[in-house]
């Protein structure tokens, strides 16, 4: 799965995993902490079996033994961390092939580092400026469209003025002597009808002296290092990802010089990368993942995932209707293979989003990718085996079969509307720790079916939804070039009020309440001048 993908999952995987155990974990904990096996059960948290990826929302990855002792055995001593960071630097740079290596408190830590670098050019008399950048050479760094994207706030938190570029023509305009850094995602150009390869635009920024930082996450680390042989300055990973490293860690492989003043600007150097701080356990921890990814039988690791989904694919061919089938993976990120379980929604009588929802409240607690109902009808779920643990494929299998097994009863037809609420609606919104004022423009009411707009704070936007008997359930989303904030009002029409609750995505929750807009204007004649006026 590309990085991209994880993207469009953040505003999914948080309401199947973490919705309904939130009430309970915030009621508070249900004793001390016990370490051991059920550490986090302990304080009232159920951990979850992971079928989905590399996602940092459960956790990442599990990081590798040789991961676990280097940093414990990193703790029990005091280290000058800067002579820590040349070393570790110079070993990484030994083991891939780079120039240098770096080790930041995860990827987008390091993107930000990174960023910061390329402003400054290791002059701390500008690093301790940052944001503000009056004054510095360098201020705006140059991101096609399709390479916009969450992650890149920490690229905007140096106070760059960010160029997106459509078009190779208009990345070439887009170049001058104040772009700072080109930001590319890993192998966005193998996509289809993408137009910008790592090459293209290594040719144009090369001749310019401008650096090329490439986000690579989710990959496996290839060495040599293949981004940098394209043409990329600086590659970034996560750690805790396909490296299987400190969740709380990034690599960086590229220019020293680069990686240098990126050091700089990072903890415990103050500035504007001061809270960024990477640990030396996780800086030994991190550079324990290399030694033993470049070690580790991958052939051997490959076959171990297939064997998973061979069992799961095994218990469910009993299941009428039901197939499972296994797909190889597609480029570098999140390079394992899945198992995609298809039905008739129709038939079975619940949709793939129904069976991941049972499979991450319930125990044992199991996070899958899943669909709603294509054209055809039929629905999925997906299981990912790169994270799968020893012993995970029997439990996944037996829980997916007794859910897939059983005989479901056709889904209720909605209740007529208990009202009609086309009309403006004044919404007040509670959220942690601030509130806000916003407006329904509800347009249509189609019996259950509901149209209209969502003003929020800032922006106006469509609004679709339900009403089923005195149930609302109205959807909007706040979009940005790399950024979205799902809203899903769901609650209580009673008469001219509705109340309810905002699930928010990876945003979590808040509380609203709506009341039909009633103010009226007064009464009078109006009157259109004659003429223009004679005073103003």
């Amino acid at each position: 799965m590309e990085r991209r993908d994880i993207i469009k999952s953040l505003t999914i995987l948080p309401f199947a995993g973490s919705l309904l155990p939130l009430e309970s974990i915030m009621a508070g904990p249900k004793g001390p902490l016990v370490t051991g096996p059920n550490i986090y059960q302990s304080i009232g948290v159920e951990p979850v079996i992971n079928c989905v990826g590399t996602y940092t929302i459960i956790g990442g990855s599990l990081e590798r033994p040789e991961v676990v002792q280097a940093m414990h055995d990193a703790s029990g001593f005091f280290v000058q961390y800067d002579e820590l960071a040349f070393g570790v630097g110079q070993r990484l740079a030994n083991i891939t092939g780079a120039e240098w290596g770096m080790v930041s408190a995860g990827c987008a830590a390091g993107m930000k580092h990174v960023t910061a670098a390329c402003v400054t050019g290791g002059n701390p008399e500008k690093l301790v400026r940052i944001p503000d950048l009056t004054g510095f050479e360098k201020t705006e760094v140059v991101i096609p469209r399709n390479a916009r994207n969450a992650y890149d706030h920490s690229i905007r938190n140096i106070g760059v003025k960010i160029v997106t570029v459509n078009t190779p023509e208009e990345l070439g305009k887009a170049l001058n002597s104040r772009t700072a850094m080109i930001y590319l995602m890993a192998n966005n150009d193998l996509l289809p009808d993408q137009p910008f390869s790592l090459e293209s635009v290594a040719a144009m920024a090369k001749p310019l002296n401008i650096p090329i930082l490439v986000d690579a996450a989710a990959e496996d680390l290839t060495i040599p290092n293949v981004h940098l042989q394209r043409g990329a300055t600086i590659v970034a990973y996560s750690g805790g990802k396909a490296i299987c490293g400190p969740q709380c860690a990034g690599l960086l492989i590229g220019k020293k010089d680069i990686l240098m003043s990126a050091w700089q600007a990072s903890s415990p150097h103050h500035g504007a990368g001061r809270d960024n701080k990477v640990g030396k356990e996780e800086m030994l921890g991190m550079l324990a993942a290399v030694e033993a990814w470049v070690k580790r039988d991958h052939v051997e690791k490959m076959n171990t995932w297939h064997t998973y989904l061979g069992t799961i694919s095994k218990r469910l061919s009993t299941i009428s209707g039901v197939k499972a089938e296994i797909r190889e993976p597609r480029g570098l990120s999140n390079h394992s293979p899945s198992l995609v379980i298809t039905w008739d929604a129709e038939k079975l009588n619940i949709t793939g989003q129904d069976v991941a929802e049972n499979l991450a409240v319930n125990k044992p607690r199991i996070a899958v990718h899943s669909s709603y109902k294509d054209e055809a009808g039929n629905t999925s779920i997906t299981i990912s085996s790169g994270q799968m643990q020893p012993g995970n494929d029997k439990v996944v299998a037996d829980r997916i079969f007794g859910v897939l097994s059983v005989s479901y009863p056709k889904p209720k037809e909605m209740t007529p509307p208990v009202a009609n609420i086309v009309g403006r609606w004044d919404v007040d919104i509670e959220f942690f720790s601030s509130k806000s004022q916003h407006t329904f423009f509800v347009e249509e009411q189609d019996g259950n079916w509901i149209q209209g707009a969502h003003k929020g704070d800032f922006t106006t936007r469509d609004m679709a939804g339900i009403l089923d008997g005195d149930q609302i359930k109205l959807s909007s989303a706040e979009r940005q070039i790399a950024d979205n904030v799902p809203f899903l009002f769901y609650g209580t029409v009673a008469g001219d009020k509705m109340t309810g609750q905002i699930y928010m995505g990876e945003y979590i929750t808040a509380k609203f309440t709506a009341a039909r807009h009633s103010q009226k204007g007064p009464r009078r004649s109006l009157r259109v001048p004659k003429g223009q006026p004679l005073s103003s």
